[in-house]
């Protein structure tokens, strides 16, 4: 019995400064109504043109709609505030929680507002690669293409990526737009091989694929670059030599080729090169002394 009285007396405490407002809230409305009836009333009674009056009314109830909203907020205030503090801390904690669902949200719209890629495109971002098979506001799925980043061949396997990656990282489409473009073959070679046989014979074999179609993509190409306001570039098959670690020499040539070609082309010209034997660099022949 006790302890129920001593819980009724907790409740009436906790309770006491909620009745409290109501009150101040009651009064403050009655006092809000019967300022208002007076003053339309006294507006009625003194305001004798009919579109000056009804001026009136309408102006004193907005103020005393606005008073009643005032005295309302310095009643309420500091219960604002605590439930302000409450739903900021909810609406955190909702973000935090939902933050990839978010950013894959956005990743979607970015990737339909850029155009940056479409079913059948051959796409890159990060380590993934392969052919886009479907998309939806959350994922994107690839048929993966590999192995590695030169390989052209389907593996079997399909990847399921969150859009969120279309956010953060730059997304390569190796689908091409265009009838020709520049394609890049790397070759590597050690110092002691003869690598100066290999770049002419893969020289002399892209001179050959190139041949059948070097003067319309030269004519594409400048045609391509005139509209764009760049400089025309130069369609002749060329190698450089680049030297990523002391023992080793890798030769990458540029051509041009159709863009339905690619691979065909590469591996036309891989073949080619490959079939010599340029693994040994042959030596000069030393010149015989003579004792005198």
């Amino acid at each position: 019995m006790l302890e129920q009285v001593e819980l009724t007396q907790e409740q009436a405490v906790l309770l006491a400064p909620f009745l409290r407002l109501l009150i101040s809230t009651f009064l403050l409305v009655v006092a809000i109504l019967i300022l208002r009836a007076v003053s339309a009333r006294f507006i009625r009674k003194n305001v004798s043109t009919a579109d000056l009056r009804a001026k009136w009314l309408v102006q004193s109830r907005n103020a005393f709609i606005l008073l009643l909203m005032l005295g309302l907020v310095l009643i309420w205030g500091e219960e604002l505030r605590t439930l302000a503090l409450s739903v900021v801390a909810i609406a955190v904690a909702l973000v935090v929680a939902t933050k990839e669902l978010i950013l894959c949200l956005i990743g979607a719209m970015l990737r339909a507002g850029s155009s940056a890629f479409d079913i059948g495109d051959r796409i890159q971002i990060k380590e993934y690669r392969g052919d886009v098979i479907d998309h939806n506001p959350l994922t994107t799925t690839l048929l993966e293409v590999g192995p590695g980043k030169v390989s052209n061949q389907l593996t079997g396997r399909v990847l399921t990526i969150p859009n969120a990656l279309f956010v953060t990282d730059a997304v390569v489409n190796e689908t091409p737009n265009a009838k020709y473009l520049f394609h890049v073959i790397i070759i590597p070679f050690k110092r002691d091989h003869n690598w100066q046989g290999a770049r002419d014979a893969m020289l002399q074999a892209a001179k050959r694929e190139c041949a059948p179609y070097a003067e319309e993509a030269r004519r594409y190409l400048v045609r391509f670059s005139a509209q764009r306001g760049l400089e025309p570039p130069s369609v002749e098959p060329r190698i450089t030599i680049q030297v990523p670690a002391p023992e080793e020499i890798h030769l990458i040539m540029r051509l041009p080729v159709p863009s339905s070609r690619r691979v065909s082309v590469e591996q036309a010209i891989l073949s080619d090169v490959m079939e010599g034997n340029f693994s040994v660099k042959k030596e000069p022949t030393a010149s015989a002394q003579v004792d005198v």
